[in-house]
């Protein structure tokens, strides 16, 4: 299955780690290539603009619409939602898109970990179709 990785920036070590887990399951992950970078430390002027300014570094990599265009070039998204800012299995708004991006592409939606207890929640829960809680061998 072709598997679109997101997740917050935060996690990018994280998110390398569960794509490297997809592969070795047999699936296809996808996901921009400088969250490699940023997780091994190697994109540093991206690593920098993320903490200078967020908004002007997503607009200058053109994100949003790089993970727009990847989500709808596969079968699914799975959402890596690990503890962030005091929230358990945090989802934010970059996050939250591309969720909406999925289920109005009619892509699989599968959460790593339990909907976190936020105020968009039922946008969230409307939205997902599995909860694979933690178990990447759950993905079908």
């Amino acid at each position: 299955m072709k598997i679109t990785v997101c997740g917050s920036v935060k996690f990018a070590s994280k998110l390398v780690e569960t794509y490297r887990k997809l592969e070795e399951l047999g699936h296809e992950p996808m996901m921009h290539k400088l969250m490699f970078g940023i997780a091994d430390g190697s994109a540093k002027d991206v690593i920098e603009g993320i903490s200078k300014n967020h908004a002007e570094t997503k607009r200058k990599h053109n994100f949003i619409r790089w993970w727009y265009d990847c989500i709808k070039s596969g079968d699914a998204i799975l959402v890596c939602n690990f503890d962030k800012n005091g929230i358990q299995n945090y989802i934010g708004g970059n996050t939250l898109i591309e969720i909406g991006f999925a289920h109005v592409n009619n892509k699989k939606v599968f959460l790593l970990n339990p909907i976190p207890d936020i105020s968009y929640r039922d946008e969230i829960e409307a939205m997902t179709d599995v909860i694979i809680d933690g178990d990447l061998s759950k993905i079908k």
